[in-house]
């Protein structure tokens, strides 16, 4: 959530950025006439309250010398009723500010570049050569298939379309990428947490997810439970409304977690294969930090995630995302793009954010700094990495012409020592 009082202070430089994500700058003018609007019905009742207050102690006076004092309680009625109604009017003005702020995203930090779309994102790394194949690759689910290790028809019998079952090879390099990402984080001073699946309303709310995103999120019924739609959501609100001390800056935590998306809106898109799942695993980093630390931290995260695709040995390339592609909670974006053959393009594997102070807001997660002066943390995340993607992008980059796929040496020894998966018989 944004400082109102920075939004205050310079409600131009908010508007401006409202507008460079693609929003609505009169947004800011709603909140800052509601602002003036609560401050001025926190004056009355402070107010009423005061001369209520006053009279009371009149009032005694002059019922301790038996006099009428009919009049001043006539008075002090008077003012508990117009107070009552400031104070309803006050709460109304409260959460229809408090609602209109919980929609507004993240400021841009000045270092992103300013575009309507992912079309102006712009690219500034790229590591590994697009293997050259001397046959016509197959689409990674057409590889599944052939393997005997994919099986989405039954998986929609079970339970729908967008999800799947893992066999065999698959089920086991889908687990071993996931042990070999976790372990990677751990020799980099993460922390492994394991987080509940569920999260409550507040947490989502805490991390941006809700109002904004509702319609992509599972909700329990009857509860104010939703699944998470990333471990991000549990493991960021490991400290909500807690105060932590600086010297314990940075906290690093890495959690794998099944991640569980309705995708409202993207029927037609990525219907085929593993790219846009119902339920699909991830690894995530989340980081908490001081302000003074966050970068270094976003940087080492980014970092962090590429040395896995290159241990992998899958090439990709690093875009910062422009404002208009820049998610709600990020004040800025680095996403990981890895190649897919079959597509003859570059695919989101990893996206890192830095949110700063908008989610600790959200979620009242406070340090107390050198000078035992309050401050909100800055929180950061990132994907370490989406593992189903991680698996598509082997078996395309990585298969033969035979129908097998050979298995990334970093892998084997999570595999048993396997070196290939070979096609059902």
């Amino acid at each position: 959530m944004l400082d109102i009082k920075r939004l205050e202070e310079n409600p131009q430089h908010y508007k401006d950025g409202l507008a460079a994500r693609n929003g609505d700058p009169a947004l800011v003018g709603q909140v800052l006439e509601l602002n003036q609007k609560r401050r001025s019905l926190t004056t009355s009742v402070e107010n009423r309250k005061a001369e209520t207050n006053k009279l009371s102690r009149e009032i005694g006076e002059l019922k301790k010398n038996k006099q009428d004092a009919q009049a001043l309680m006539d008075q002090v009625n008077a003012l508990k009723a117009a107070m009552a109604s400031d104070e309803a009017e006050l709460g109304r003005v409260q959460e229809e500010q408090t609602a209109i702020l919980l929609t507004i995203p993240n400021q841009i930090d000045a270092s992103v570049p300013h575009g309507k779309d992912e079309n102006e994102n712009v690219e500034y790394r790229r590591w590994g050569a697009p293997r050259a194949f001397d046959f016509k690759p197959s689409d990674h689910a057409d590889v599944g298939l052939k393997l005997g290790m994919l099986d989405f028809e039954a998986a929609t019998r079970v339970t729908g379309a967008r999800f799947v079952f893992l066999q065999g090879g698959l089920a086991r390099l889908e687990r071993a990428l996931i042990n070999f990402m976790m372990d990677h984080h751990l020799k980099n001073d993460f922390v492994e947490v394991l987080p509940p699946f569920i999260a409550h309303e507040r947490s989502l709310i805490g991390t941006g997810n809700l109002p904004k995103f509702k319609d992509q999120l599972f909700k329990l019924e009857d509860t104010d439970w939703y699944l998470i739609p990333t471990s991000e959501v549990t493991v960021t609100n490991i400290k909500r409304d807690m105060v932590l001390e600086e010297k314990e800056f940075p906290l690093r935590y890495c959690a794998y977690s099944p991640c569980f998306r309705s995708e409202a809106g993207s029927h037609g898109r990525d219907v085929k294969g593993l790219i846009r799942m119902h339920q699909f695993n991830k690894v995530e980093m989340v980081c908490l930090t001081t302000p003074a630390q966050s970068d270094a931290v976003h940087r080492a995260m980014i970092d962090s995630a590429c040395n896995l695709l290159e241990q992998l040995g899958l090439p990709y390339r690093a875009v910062q995302l422009c404002s208009g592609d820049t998610g709600f909670a990020s004040q800025k974006t680095t996403d990981l793009e890895v190649w897919l053959p079959t597509q003859d393009k570059y695919r989101e594997i990893s996206s890192i954010s830095n949110c700063e102070d908008f989610q600790a807001r959200r979620a009242n997660i406070r340090f107390r700094n050198a000078q035992g002066k309050m401050e909100f943390v800055h929180t950061l995340n990132g994907s370490g990495l989406a593992v189903g993607r991680t698996l598509l992008a082997i078996l395309e980059n990585y298969q033969r012409e035979d129908g097998s796929v050979e298995l990334p040496e970093v892998i084997r020894p999570y595999m048993g020592g396997l070196k290939e998966l070979l096609p059902a018989k």
